[in-house]
Order: structure tokens, then sequence, then C-alpha cells
């Protein structure tokens, strides 16, 4: 399915059950994994989508852009009145060196050419700025049970497998990044957590929320779901 039309149709029913729960927890993960490199920052976002994670960084960042392929996802993104432009991600509509911080979250495993949009990101980075990605990790318990269980429905009559997902081990990561980006810290998110619906129970997800900050600090990020790769721009 083209990913543009995979995204416009979820746009309308995409944020159903996302305030909450194991998705919230998500969000509020990718955004602390990067709250650091972004107060006070100009930030982009790439593939914001309606703009959950956007809002977020709005809150800490100096400026706070973005840029998504899906129309009908930016709706939704400019009626929470954020900063957001159309665009692909291997060709992002932004001049050279135009960000101190830019960031993608659960996105570039549906992006064919990774090296390409990684490429971009560190285009539109400034010297000395950072670029923050998230992948799919190959090597985790999430990955495994994504396998065992199949298809899963997102939103507006889609599933999952309608669009191109890859995953990917820490190595291909690296071995994607352009030369003038340099690793400088990798986090993990869903490190350790058994049932994606426990987290919907308040005092269980709390103390599972707890524990998977703690272990995505730690050499067991390694082993997490997601896999958020923070790199430098050499100057």
């Amino acid at each position: 399915m083209d990913p543009r039309a995979y995204y416009d149709v979820m746009a309308a029913g995409y944020e159903a059950g996302r305030h909450a729960g194991y998705h919230r927890f998500l969000d509020e993960a990718e955004v602390a994994s990067v709250a650091d490199l972004v107060r006070g920052r100009d930030v982009l976002e790439v593939g914001c989508g309606t703009g959950l994670i956007l809002v977020r960084l709005a809150r800490l960042a100096r400026r706070a852009a973005g840029v998504d392929l899906s129309p009908g996802m930016l709706a939704v993104a400019r009626d929470r009145g954020l900063d957001v432009e159309e665009g692909d991600a291997t060709a992002l509509p932004f001049p050279d060196a135009s960000f101190d911080a830019v960031v993608s979250f659960k996105v570039l495993a549906h992006v064919p050419d990774i090296r390409a949009a990684l490429s971009e990101m560190a285009r539109v980075a400034r010297p000395g700025g950072i670029v923050a990605a998230e992948f799919y990790n190959r090597h985790s318990l999430r990955t495994l049970f994504k396998r065992v269980k199949g298809p899963s429905p997102i939103g507006g009559g889609v599933h999952d497998t309608d669009v191109f997902t890859r995953y990917d081990s820490l190595a291909d990561v690296r071995s994607y990044l352009p030369a003038d980006l340099e690793v400088i810290r990798i986090r993990g998110i869903r490190v350790a957590v058994p049932v994606a619906a426990l987290m919907r129970i308040p005092l269980i997800g709390a103390a599972i929320g707890w524990q998977e900050r703690w272990l995505g600090r730690t050499v067991l990020a390694r082993l997490g779901g997601f896999l958020v790769v923070v790199a430098r721009k050499k100057h």
C-alpha cells in the first residue's frame, strides 16, 4: 500500500486509545530519551504524524517544527496549532543546517531508503547538533511477538502489515549513518514490557513504566523493542 494513502486512511482514527496506557508510555519515553538535548533548541520532528510527540517537544524547545508525508495526519497536527509542513523524509523541505536537533520516532522503520532519510536529517542539522533516530530492534521480544502474533489493526481499517516495515540490528543502524554523524548514546524503549495491555492497569502500568525508564538507560537498552540512536553532527 502506498505510504501516503496508508497514513491518510489512518489519520481519522489514529489517536483512538493513544492518550493512555502503553501508547502514552511510548510517547513519553521517546520524548524523555531526547529531552535534555532539545530543551531550549530549534527542533525538527521527521514524521510528526498528528503531533502527539511534537506537542510535547514544543513545551521543551525554543522552536519545534514537524514534517510528514500525510496531509490527513498534518491536518490534525495543524488543529493543535503546531508548525508543520508536508514533505518526504528522503527530501526534507528545509535548508541546510536549519535545526539544533532533528528527531524521528515510529517512522524510520517504514522508510525503505533509510540511508537517504538519515542523510537528510544530518543535512538539516547544524554542526554540533544532534540527530536522534528510532528503529525497530530485530533482536527484541517485541519483534518475536510481532512475528508470532501476525497482523494487528492500526485504525481506519488498515493493519501494521499494510506498509513496508524493517527490523534492524544495532550494527545495521550504525551502517546506515552518514560519515558526519557520531553516535553518542543509545536508549532502549520497551525493554521488558511483557504484554502491552498491562500498561492500562494504573498501578501495574506505573511500576512497569518506572522499570522501563531505568532499564532503557542501562546496558540492557540494546534489548529494547525500540532503539533510539542519538548521534552528534561533526563540526
